[in-house]
């Protein structure tokens, strides 16, 4: 008869997602995450085979998280200009008021663009994010255009507010997407 797991897939995938997040990719190693998890390094190579698939699942563990958490503010939100914008500073939010941690994250964003099947999820992700985007221009001549300007200004004031970091990032991406809004509508 197997083991009971005592911990579960979920659990464990999200204890390799903060050890990247805190070290870095190439620190998410059978040992380091058998000492985080307590789980020994053999039950962890039964469930991954190796430390490519271990990284990809924690990435793909992240990657669900966030399109939940995308799909739940594209409905939280209105469907205006205004809700735009709060959907994109909602979104925001996870990325803290550190910049270094900020950089750290880019680190991760590297990993994505490694692997065809992240890289694959971040597409999706892109397109559903920016269909969100788009009904909340419905009512103008290219909302999907607006959508993918609108989300590379987001992406663009991210890095700028990288460099400067100057408040908390919620406010600078809120008063830079204004910005970006005023400039579209003048």
């Amino acid at each position: 008869m197997p083991r009971r797991r005592t911990l579960s897939d979920e659990q464990l995938l999200a204890m390799v997602l903060a050890l990247v997040h805190a070290e870095g990719p190439d620190a998410a190693t059978f040992a380091a995450v058998a000492k985080a998890s307590g789980l020994s390094g053999s039950t962890l190579v039964q469930r991954f085979t190796t430390k490519a698939a271990m990284l990809r699942a924690a990435l793909l563990y992240a990657w669900d998280r966030l399109d939940a958490e995308t799909a739940r503010l594209a409905e939280s939100v209105a469907k205006t200009p205004d809700g735009a914008v709060a959907l994109l500073v909602g979104l925001s939010q996870d990325y803290g008021d550190n910049a270094a941690a900020y950089g750290e994250g880019l680190l991760v964003l590297r990993e994505d663009f490694r692997d065809p099947v992240l890289r694959a999820r971040g597409a999706a992700w892109g397109t559903a994010l920016t269909a969100a985007i788009a009904r909340c221009f419905a009512s103008a001549s290219a909302p999907e255009t607006i959508a993918r300007l609108m989300l590379s200004q987001w992406q663009g004031s991210l890095t700028w507010w990288g460099f400067g970091a100057d408040g908390p990032v919620d406010a600078y991406i809120e008063a830079e997407l204004r910005r970006f809004l005023a400039a579209m509508t003048s």
